[in-house]
């Protein structure tokens, strides 16, 4: 199935994960090797660093780490790269680079050079009349094109999920939901060095758990509980209970939650609840910024802003050259449906795909 150019594929009932990876590897094998092709962060730095005396030890104990919570989402990974022909390194490497990352030494000239890996923004809402969590989904330009839509049953057929997925890495490191009622937008946190647990659990395996979530408690114990290497911000929601919570984590086991209300709440990439040494991020706390001084109390509204284009600099919608918006979506809980949007959503001509999350 193509949703404009947006490809969907339902894997169906796998018998386990190394088929629902390899039924993904085989379906989007072109897609996958196109993107490790093009990636200069994995064959300029990854690869590189993961052949270094301080790569090696890092990059086993992750390895072991995720293998040993998350066997059946490691078997995932040998699938895909099974099925679309990608040396395993290379899908592990793509799926680690969040814990990764702050290990790799910067050259002198890197600092800003350096290319951020993505760069997301969220407005929640939950009032008498409206629930919902609007996201634009932002990347490193290089992933245009390489993105899909996983859909698939569990081993067991009790329960389903879709995911919007970057080629080669586990469903999903940016937003999906499940047939239980639970639905996630993610937005990257990036840590301080010095937060940072090397060799812990890697945030693709916990979104990739969050996805067989029953409801909202299990949900928040999914992505507290994990010793996770670096933290996150997870925007979840439950359809039945009508409740939208944003959890941000930090390593060693640290957390904080806040709940969505009638005014609107804005987040983008830096903690706004936990406490924790973070880098600072003027992207970031622009969008911020312009957001503050927005209306964005109606899925209009909301949907405005994400559109929003007056900072030349850090604009809210990005078209590049670094940084691209791959997608904005709309999350409502009260008509149970999500609605893709692909180009800028203030504008009539953006493409829109309604998927029925219930």
């Amino acid at each position: 199935m193509d949703a404009g150019d947006l490809q969907v594929f339902d894997a169906g009932r796998c018998a386990d994960g190394y088929q629902l990876g390899l039924a993904v590897g085989h379906r989007f094998g072109e897609t996958i090797r196109s993107r490790m092709r093009g990636d200069l962060f994995l064959h300029q730095q990854l690869l590189p660093f993961a052949s270094t005396a301080a790569g090696k030890p890092l990059l086993a104990a992750l390895q072991a780490s995720n293998r040993e919570r998350y066997p059946r989402y490691w078997d995932e990974l040998v699938g895909t790269a099974d099925g679309s022909g990608v040396p395993l390194l290379h899908i592990i490497l793509v799926n680690f680079r969040k814990e990764i990352r702050p290990f790799i030494p910067k050259r002198e000239d890197q600092e800003a050079k350096e290319e951020p890996d993505d760069d997301c923004s969220d407005i929640l809402m939950v009032s008498e009349s409206t629930a919902i969590a609007a996201h634009n989904e932002d990347a490193n330009v290089a992933l245009l094109r390489h993105t899909y839509i996983v859909k698939a049953t569990s081993p067991d057929g009790t329960s389903s999920f879709t995911a919007y997925t970057y080629a080669g890495e586990l469903p999903t490191c940016a937003f999906g939901f499940n047939s239980n009622g639970v639905a996630f937008t993610l937005d990257s946190v990036p840590p301080a060095k010095c937060e940072v647990d090397a060799g812990g659990i890697a945030v693709n395996f916990v979104s990739r758990n969050l996805l067989e979530a029953r409801d909202l408690d299990d949900a928040m114990h999914r992505v507290c509980s994990p010793a996770v290497s670096v933290g996150h911000c997870y925007n979840l929601m439950d359809l039945r209970a009508r409740r939208i919570v944003t959890v941000e984590t930090a390593s060693r086991n640290r957390f904080a939650v806040h709940e969505a209300g009638p005014a609107p709440s804005f987040h983008a990439n830096m903690h706004r609840h936990l406490q924790v040494e973070q880098v600072y991020d003027e992207n970031s706390m622009s969008r911020e910024r312009r957001a503050a001084q927005s209306a964005m109390d109606s899925k209009e509204t909301a949907l405005s802003v994400l559109g929003d284009t007056a900072d030349e600099k850090y604009p809210i919608f990005m078209t590049g050259p670094t940084l691209y918006t791959l997608c904005t979506v709309l999350f409502d809980l009260d008509e149970e449906t999500l609605t893709i949007y692909r180009g800028n959503p203030k504008n009539a001509d953006a493409v829109r795909v309604v998927l029925p999350m219930l």
